[in-house]
């Protein structure tokens, strides 16, 4: 339980080294053992909470942890040089206290991103044992073919906001040849892309969107998306929040969900939501509630 679901670091920063210890334990007595973060998050000191309790904790291995993260976002601007990507890791890897990654991700697209200098620091992490894979996030399928062109390693993750509010990968490929808003094609089929090649979309903020901050928050604009996963899941003895879950995990792209949450029961739920069976009329009637249409 919990391997498709990941803590996202963003709010660590605040953490105290004992309070990041308990939640590490109690999240991995949930099975959840895969952690997201970002040398951006809490301008480092999310990955420096994180590694100070990792590493003052003998009792946990480092084997039985999958921890990834992301570079490429400067003060105003994105840098997917050699150098920074070098430079980025090193500081990665120093504040969680940790010789490598599991998985290493581009953060943003750089417009002025060069193949040949990504694949010159992709090779020397991986021959140094740094980072085991790579992928992206925010990448569009263009994006990540000029990538290929150079780059040896697979690209075996690319997150990507998606959840009910957020599903224009499903809408473009349900509303096609018509000229509704959802039949827009905004991310060049990036969904089915990556099914073709084997890239593991990775769900951010799966339960956020402008006036709808997840199915346990009664926001006026998305209460029939609120009624439907609550009658949904109580009927078959399951949280609002679980059926979020599941939503995402029943697709069959066998999306990961990357969480923000640190509340544990939070996290407890989402967890358990890889036990729900949905079926196809459940997960039609969610994505209908949430605004979407079915032509």
């Amino acid at each position: 339980m919990g391997n498709r679901i990941f803590v996202g670091c963003m709010r660590f920063g605040d953490f105290l080294t004992q309070d990041m210890n308990s939640f590490i334990h109690q999240a991995q007595e949930i099975g959840i053992t895969n952690y997201d973060h970002a040398d951006i998050y809490a301008g480092g000191k999310s990955e420096k909470v994180f590694g100070n309790a990792f590493s003052s904790d003998k009792s946990l291995k480092r084997e039985d942890f999958y921890i990834q993260s992301k570079c490429g976002i400067r003060n105003g601007f994105y840098d997917l040089s050699r150098d920074y990507i070098l430079q980025s890791v090193d500081g990665i890897l120093s504040r969680l206290k940790i010789e490598y990654l599991d998985s290493l991700l581009l953060h943003r697209p750089d417009a002025l991103m060069e193949p040949e200098e990504i694949a010159a620091a992709f090779d020397k992490l991986n021959s140094t044992g740094k980072v085991k894979h790579f992928g992206v996030s925010n990448f569009n399928p263009m994006q990540i073919e000029l990538l290929k062109k150079s780059v040896k390693q697979p690209l075996e993750y690319n997150q990507l906001q998606f959840g009910p509010c957020s599903a224009s990968m499903i809408s473009e490929g349900m509303e096609v040849n018509m000229n509704t808003n959802g039949s827009v094609m905004r991310d060049g089929s990036v969904l089915n892309y990556c099914r073709l090649n084997n890239i593991t979309i990775q769900s951010w903020s799966p339960f956020q969107k402008p006036n709808w901050r997840g199915p346990f928050i009664n926001d006026g604009e998305y209460c029939e998306l609120n009624r439907v996963l609550y009658e949904t899941a109580t009927a078959k003895g399951f949280t609002p929040t679980q059926y979020a879950a599941a939503w995402i995990l029943r697709h069959p792209a066998k999306m990961q969900i990357i969480s923000g949450s640190t509340n544990l029961y939070r996290l407890n739920e989402i967890a358990e939501a890889e036990k729900i069976q949905m079926s196809r009329e459940e997960w039609y009637a969610i994505y209908r509630s949430a605004g979407n249409i079915i032509p």
